[in-house]
């Protein structure tokens, strides 16, 4: 026995250890966005669908060499050790929906490790009836997810802050390496004959299916409405956890720690419901799903920011009782063991259904976030058929069949209305990869104002009213860090001759920014997201009322910068703003060491670099304080204020070396704070990032 609980441990753990790290290692690749995650995780359900597939497939077709064709699958995924990505090979500016290109890049690089390791726990399982037909092999399955559960939870506290992320590729590989020699040696037990009595189909006296009758036979055909059940439970605890995870990460920033949080309630709500009937209540269960996702829903509908703690504890808190309600009901329906292996199949199959649900169809089917609202709808709609399959809703009950069609179109009437409400004074809306957008209209004091919003965060408004127009806004007012950069830069104050500027700009917004561009200026602005460019263009002047040269370049400013380097050189900038946000969400491919090296590269010896560290939840002030000290730079903040003239609260840092600008009585003036801000304890690296340090709690 002790084979199969090393074994299945082993590759439950590697499993969930591997998603985490793949994910962290190709995110800078493809713009940082919450986007990457939610398509790997659809890639790790696919995989696990066709490893259960394929176990299901051996354990049926060849009941006899299933242990032989397992043992030639181990040793054909050796070939794909290490597991690391080339950078050479997949790094490119990403396309408009790089989805595909992430799912090529995974399944070449991990595919067939990954398919090894998703086929175990199941086909092991199955060998484990055999061997031993008096224990329950379900009590191996709450195993293999106690494994995922410590894989999940050791990554961001272990793993990730002590190894590099090449270290990490290194350790997995050998510890891969270890799980074949496992499994290998669990394969050559099964050859040999089976315990007496085992393939006769003996009743297994543990298992708890077996206990409550619910298809207890082993002969017993599973009905064709249990099965369509089975996958639309299995579905909605799938959407309902990455749909919580982008709500999350969209907010926040795209991190494992925000990757894995959502993920280990999801398997918990596993392990409670297959080790024990008890852990169980419907009634509770489906009590706490509803009022836990009524303040989801105000959260989510909020048009103020709401505390990242009271965030997490209530979307985090809906997903919890979500996946119990939903993994509850699997469990308690779950067949006889003979029929395990076509029970997880169908489970992975609804897993997929909500992955693709939420990262393939929904970014291009809806214009916003509306997941989170249906998922808890279609969830509702679901539990009912699962109750009144159960006879908990009845004829003879009437009012619980009301309490719960009341709870369904409720759910349904919330998301129509949160859906009308977002729609309501919009201009125009997008949503891709890389966001959601919409361009709304309001009024101020001074008139009517056109408003970029990337999720619920402002990116920049512009005054329609034609004296106004040109007017820098928001973030960019000239008493803000930006505006005091380009107003007071010392081209500015020198002849004619040398007064104009080149700058850089990374991330467009608005464009506001080019409202400073005077003749000869040339400003040069990186974009990821195609939409935003098409926006800027359509929705907004800034740009074309410019007078300077304006150049707009697509792509992740990051591999356009690393590649200008490697053609033509630097870009030479007098200044260059870094401004990039996924509504309040921060790219952190573009804070760390190797990044910010980066910049300085494409900098004039004497040029600024700025900062946009304005963020409701983390303090990112350190991070660039760190990076500005290790460089031998000075890094000042400048805070600016709401204000009547169209100003947003922002807070710039300014790194250079520049000490003619630094000392102008203007730049001193409105300097916050000058080499008094505390480091980080360790530097950001392309190899480590922890928010633990800058959370606003």
């Amino acid at each position: 026995m002790a084979a199969y609980l090393v074994t299945v441990f082993l590759s439950s753990f590697l499993l969930f250890q591997v998603e985490p790290l793949i994910g962290r290692y190709i995110l800078p690749w493809f713009g940082g966005s919450p986007a990457v995650w939610t398509t790997c995780m659809l890639f790790f359900q696919a995989m696990l669908l066709i490893g259960y597939g394929y176990a299901h497939a051996v354990t049926t077709a060849l009941p006899k060499k299933q242990s032989i064709t397992h043992l030639v699958l181990l040793f054909a995924a050796l070939p794909f050790l290490p597991i690391a990505p080339s950078a050479a090979l997949w790094k490119k500016v990403s396309a408009d929906f790089p989805a595909w290109e992430i799912l090529l890049l995974l399944l070449a690089n991990i595919g067939v490790p990954y398919l090894v390791l998703s086929a175990t726990a199941p086909l092991l399982q199955h060998w484990f009836v055999r061997d031993y037909p008096e224990k329950s092999p379900y009590r191996l399955y709450a195993l293999s997810n106690a494994a995922s559960l410590l894989a999940l939870v050791t990554y961001p506290f272990v793993v990730e802050p002590h190894l590099a992320l090449r270290e990490q590729v290194s350790v997995w590989s050998w510890a891969f390496f270890v799980f074949v020699l496992c499994c290998a040696w669990c394969a050559a037990r099964h050859l040999s004959p089976p315990a007496a009595g085992a393939e006769r189909g003996e009743v297994n006296a543990e298992d708890p299916a077996h206990e409550r009758g619910a298809l207890s036979e082993s002969d017993a055909s599973v009905p064709a409405g249990l099965i369509v059940l089975w996958l639309m439970l299995s579905a909605c605890g799938s959407a309902a956890l990455l749909a919580t995870t982008n709500q999350i990460c969209q907010e926040v920033a795209v991190v494992p720690f925000l990757w894995i949080a959502p993920l280990t309630l999801y398997l918990t709500t596993f392990i409670i419901c297959f080790n024990s009937d008890r852990a169980y209540h419907r009634t509770w269960w489906g009590v706490l799903f509803v009022g836990s996702a009524i303040p989801a829903c105000a959260v989510l509908h909020a048009r103020v920011g709401t505390p990242l703690p009271v965030q997490l504890l209530v979307f985090l808190g809906a997903l919890f009782a979500c996946c119990m309600a939903c993994h509850g009901e699997l469990a308690r329906s779950r067949p006889h063991a003979e029929k395990l292996t076509a029970y997880y199949l169908i489970m992975s199959a609804g897993g997929v259904i909500g992955g693709i649900f939420v990262a393939l169809l929904a970014p291009v089917a809806f214009d916003g976030f509306w997941e989170l609202p249906i998922v808890f709808t279609v969830s509702a709609a679901v539990l009912a058929c699962a109750y009144r399959r159960e006879g908990i809703l009845s004829r003879s009950r009437p009012w619980r069949t009301a309490c719960a069609a009341a709870v369904v179109l409720a759910f349904a009437g919330f998301t129509a209305y949160h859906l009308s409400v977002l729609d309501s004074g919009t201009v125009a809306h997008s949503r891709s990869f890389y966001g959601v957008l919409r361009v709304v209209t309001w009024s101020d004091r001074r008139g009517p104002v056109r408003l970029l919003l990337n999720g619920r965060v402002s990116h920049g408004f512009q005054y329609t009213d034609a004296a106004l127009r040109t007017t820098p806004t928001s973030y960019y007012t000239p008493s803000s860090g930006a505006g005091l950069a380009l107003r007071y830069h010392p081209n500015r104050r020198r002849g004619a001759a040398s007064r104009s500027l080149r700058v850089g700009v990374i991330g467009l917004g608005t464009g506001t920014l080019a409202a400073y561009g005077k003749g000869g200026d040339t400003f040069r602005f990186y974009e990821i997201n195609n939409d935003v460019i098409a926006f800027a263009d359509r929705h907004f002047t800034f740009l074309r009322d410019s007078g300077a040269k304006v150049e707009t370049v697509p792509g992740d400013a990051r591999i356009v910068l690393e590649s200008e380097l490697a053609g033509a050189g630097g870009q030479e900038f007098d200044v260059l703003l870094v401004d990039a946000f996924t509504s309040d969400s921060i790219p952190v491919h573009l804070l760390t060491r190797e990044c910010v090296e980066i910049y300085r590269r494409h900098l004039k010896r004497d040029g600024l670099l700025l900062i946009h560290v304005t963020n409701h939840f983390l303090d990112l002030v350190p991070v660039v304080v760190t990076h500005a000290r290790q460089m031998g730079l000075q890094a000042v903040k400048v805070n600016s204020w709401k204000d009547d003239a169209g100003g947003l609260e922002a807070t710039w840092m300014i790194v250079t070396a520049n000490r003619e600008f630094l000392e102008q009585e203007e730049v001193i003036s409105r300097i916050a704070a000058r080499g008094g801000e505390k480091r980080l304890t360790r530097e950001w690296t392309d190899d480590f990032v922890s928010l633990w340090q800058i959370l606003k709690w």
